[in-house]
């Protein structure tokens, strides 16, 4: 009888377990599934403060390019690099002229009376009518060149690919060349994706974007590091992902203005790095999307070249 007592209890007690694990089963399948506490969520960041949006958006232009690639303004004119060729439109929209290019391009940048336009592996200079003038492949054959800037008759030209600044002249003489270290101990240009963007201010400096560090430094022509400021953070002031910010230019009185990825974002930055303003917030754009290429008219009206929309786009302050 007590055999009989302990068999019963026993058998009991495995009916509850395997309905504890039936249970337990049954809730875990995705359907049922609550919340994940681990889960981090990065929907909170997306939220701007309206107080700091400076900029709104008062239009756009449809810009005609199945792949757009790049954007520069010089002497109230508008020079958009895509789909193998150039558009130079006017302010309005309107266009003035396009000409066909050797391949698709990476990036594009007019200076000094010219038009200068990076591939992956070579660099074409036109003059402004779109008459060629010179070709430079004296590139690696791995190298990935995303970002053009001129001073004078010197091109600098950010090579995603070697992780290099080239400095080059005209005639495509290679003038040298650095990789951001200081010494051995140094890690350099971290480039973990093909972002990698160089400019000059209006007091001819260049500043160049250590994307991997979320971080602008800025060099002297031999690759000297002069200063640098840096802001990693998924609040709106910083920056965050692997490599941020992605694009970057000047206002007229030598604010940053920067593009990320990821959580697309346009922010400005006082010359000195500190935060002042958001241009457009995430919600303008396509949900880790890519990042705007920017430039910057005479008034400080700030242009995107909104590569998922394929838009033309332009925010002026409030």
């Amino acid at each position: 009888m007590k055999n009989k007592g302990i068999i019963i209890f026993l058998i009991i007690l495995a009916v509850i377990i395997v309905a504890v694990m039936v249970g337990d089963f049954l809730s875990s399948r995705p359907e049922k599934s609550g919340a994940n506490p681990f889960k981090y969520d990065v929907d909170q960041f997306k939220n701007v403060d309206e107080e700091l949006i400076l900029y709104k958006e008062t239009k756009n232009f449809k810009i005609g390019f199945e792949s757009p690639a790049g954007i520069s303004i010089s002497n109230n004119l508008i020079y958009l690099a895509g789909d193998s060729k150039v558009s130079v439109i006017d302010f309005s929209g309107k266009l003035v002229k396009e000409f066909n290019l050797e391949g698709t391009p990476n990036s594009i940048k007019v200076g000094n009376g010219k038009i200068f336009i990076a591939y992956e592996t070579f660099l074409t200079i036109y003059d402004l009518e779109g008459n060629l003038l010179n070709k430079i492949d004296d590139f690696n054959e791995n190298s990935f060149l995303k970002s053009i800037a001129v001073k004078g008759t010197e091109i600098f030209i950010a090579d995603a690919g070697q992780r290099l600044i080239y400095r080059l002249s005209e005639e495509g003489v290679v003038l040298g060349n650095f990789d951001g270290k200081s010494s051995d101990e140094d890690f350099g240009f971290i480039v973990p994706s093909p972002y990698f963007d160089l400019a000059f201010n209006a007091e001819g400096d260049l500043w160049v974007v250590n994307p991997g560090m979320h971080s602008f430094e800025n060099y002297t022509g031999e690759g000297d590091l002069r200063t640098f400021w840096k802001n990693t953070s998924m609040e709106t002031p910083g920056f965050s992902g692997c490599c941020n910010p992605a694009h970057f230019t000047f206002l007229p009185d030598g604010s940053f203005v920067t593009s990320e990825k990821g959580m697309v974002r346009i922010k400005i930055y006082k010359p000195s790095g500190e935060f002042f303003g958001v241009v457009a917030a995430p919600n303008k754009f396509v949900a880790e999307g890519h990042a705007p290429e920017v430039a910057v008219d005479d008034l400080g009206n700030v242009y995107a070249l909104d590569f998922d929309k394929k838009l033309l786009r332009v925010f002026e302050l409030k």
